[in-house]
């Protein structure tokens, strides 16, 4: 590195491109950027992994200034020490300046940094910066049995990628589940139709709340039998839009298009009945009209009010409702996990049910392959109903 400055000067910066679209980089305090995290970030570029990457390189990039360490001089224990430190509970006796106020990473936190670090420092060993280190990150395993079932027809490279930064040990995600009876206790406490729509949405659909704060009217297929000719029921069509004016994007990228005003393709998620109820009372109470911009939800109140209602937003609002209802703060994502367990309860255990109705794409490469549940397939249309509880 050839710049020393203040720790902790270094930032992220968003750039807004044509079209709608967003990048993200790594700059100086002047403005100019950081030139090495820049070419390893332009890898991603436009992506959700751009983002994330960048703030976690920020991090790192901000300690190797106070480490005052160079990218040729860095060597593997200095990784593993930063590691160790961006994980520990405990504060160092002198404490770690360069990240006042942060939380320690979590082990999810700690993968994805080492995912980081790892891209990182082999982009740099192949400009020939570094190569001894890159050697060392290069490393390979056997296939596990997981590998193997996730490849077509069980057939897997004789070695995989290893990465000597990550956590070590087994680890298996225990999902947060909503608390039992929170969709009713959310719907008690929240004052709008907008909220009210928020939480039906979320519970039914099994929305991101990406997805959901992305979702333009144009994207509802609410009535039967719907001109796109995709699925007779009431559903939606999930489109990735980067250009979204609350930055809100669908993470899933289906292809999709619009012709003679009518959606097609995207991800297409049925809506239930309780869905429509709620889309019906925010649109004729709240909605306001002629904003121009064509998105479902809107700010309210205040001197924005009228335009495009961002996921930070809804995921506070959520939060706040969580507090008064007294089961503390609430994430959007939890109605993801509550929505996934209960389908796949409801379907015996059927993956491909649970699959589609969620919108997840599936671990197992042949399930996306040969595997692919009609929208209106019986136990598919049961699985559904009893989790919208219209049967018991």
């Amino acid at each position: 590195m050839t710049r020393r400055v203040v720790v902790g000067d270094l930032r992220v910066q968003r750039l807004d491109r044509r079209g709608g679209r967003r990048s993200w980089t790594i700059v100086w305090p002047e403005g100019t950027v950081h030139e090495e995290a820049d070419r390893f970030l332009r890898v991603y570029d436009g992506s959700g992994t751009q983002r994330t990457y960048a703030y976690y390189l920020v991090d790192h990039l901000r300690w190797l200034e106070r480490e005052c360490l160079a990218f040729g001089d860095v060597q593997m224990r200095d990784l593993e020490r930063y590691m160790g430190i961006v994980g520990a509970d405990v504060h160092m006796p002198l404490g770690e300046p360069w990240r006042d106020g942060m939380r320690p990473y979590g082990r999810a936190a700690l993968t994805v940094a080492a995912a980081c670090l790892k891209g990182f420092y082999l982009h740099q060993a192949s400009l020939g910066i570094n190569a001894g280190l890159g050697e060392k990150l290069d490393r390979t395993r056997l296939p596990t049995r997981a590998d193997r079932r996730r490849a077509l027809l069980g057939h897997v490279k004789s070695s995989m990628p290893s990465n000597p930064l990550a956590p070590k040990g087994p680890h298996r995600r225990h999902p947060k589940m909503l608390p039992d009876g929170a969709r009713d206790d959310l719907l008690a406490v929240v004052s709008s139709a907008r909220d009210r729509l928020v939480v039906t949405w979320l519970a039914d659909g099994g929305l991101r709340v990406g997805e959901l704060c992305g979702l333009h009217l144009v994207d509802l297929h609410l009535r039967e039998d719907a001109a796109c000719g995709e699925c007779r029921s009431p559903h939606l069509h999930v489109c990735h839009r980067p250009g979204n004016p609350n930055g809100a994007e669908a993470k899933t990228k289906h292809p999709w298009l619009t012709s003679h005003g009518t959606v097609t393709g995207g991800l297409v998620k049925r809506v239930s009945p309780a869905m429509v109820h709620a889309y019906f009372e925010y649109m004729t109470t709240e909605y306001p009209c002629g904003t121009g911009h064509g998105m479902l939800l809107v700010q309210l109140h205040g001197p924005d009010a009228g335009q495009p209602w961002a996921p930070v937003a809804a995921r506070r609002m959520l939060a706040r409702a969580g507090k008064r209802a007294g089961l503390g703060a609430i994430k959007p994502h939890a109605f993801r996990h509550t929505f996934a367990s209960a389908v796949l309860d409801k379907a015996g255990g059927n993956l491909l049910i649970a699959r589609d109705a969620g919108g997840w794409a599936s671990a197992a490469t042949v399930d996306e392959v040969y595997g692919h549940v009609d929208v209106h397939d019986p136990e598919f249309d049961a699985a559904l109903r009893k989790v919208w509880g219209e049967e018991r």
